[in-house]
């Protein structure tokens, strides 16, 4: 008896995965790359034009770089805030999550969520949900680095 029962219920899974199948949406593997591959480039060039006019501008390699990070970083930010930035990412795909602009989303995507809850039980409390134990984690292990490259040229 138990065995029917199994077979019976294996062949209603089959069923009912063949249903669902029919109405699953195939995804467009090469024209998600496509999208992926330009939208990233272009916020890549976007950026290095405003690099290259910091640059031209008399500001060193270095500050042009921190300078175009934080413009990405609070554009996306904006963005997100505004509700642009879903769109754009459903569009975009990866070629807008993966660089840095992607990281300002996952900052403040979930402080927006939970805006109704106050400034400082919502936004605050959500604010580095994703992003607190990023940061936690990047700024101990340069911590640690910094502490040891300074021991080693100290010392040795």
């Amino acid at each position: 008896m138990e065995n029917k029962d199994q077979q019976k219920k294996k062949a209603t899974a089959k069923a009912y995965e063949k249903y669902a199948d029919q109405f699953t949406p195939k995804p467009k593997y090469f024209a998600n790359c496509v999208k992926a591959f330009f939208s990233g480039g272009a916020i890549c060039v976007v950026a290095l034009l405003i690099n290259n006019s910091f640059e031209g501008s008399g500001m060193d390699k270095q500050a042009a770089g921190s300078f175009v990070t934080i413009i990405l970083i609070c554009t996306a930010q904006l963005l997100t805030g505004i509700g642009i930035f879903d769109t754009i990412a459903k569009f975009a795909g990866a070629g807008v999550i993966v660089p840095i602009t992607g990281f300002a989303n996952s900052m403040v995507a979930p402080a927006i969520e939970y805006k109704k809850e106050g400034l400082v039980l919502g936004v605050g409390s959500k604010l580095f949900s994703l992003a607190g134990p990023v940061l936690v984690c990047g700024i101990s292990a340069a911590t640690i680095i910094g502490m040891i490259y300074w021991a080693v040229y100290r010392f040795f």
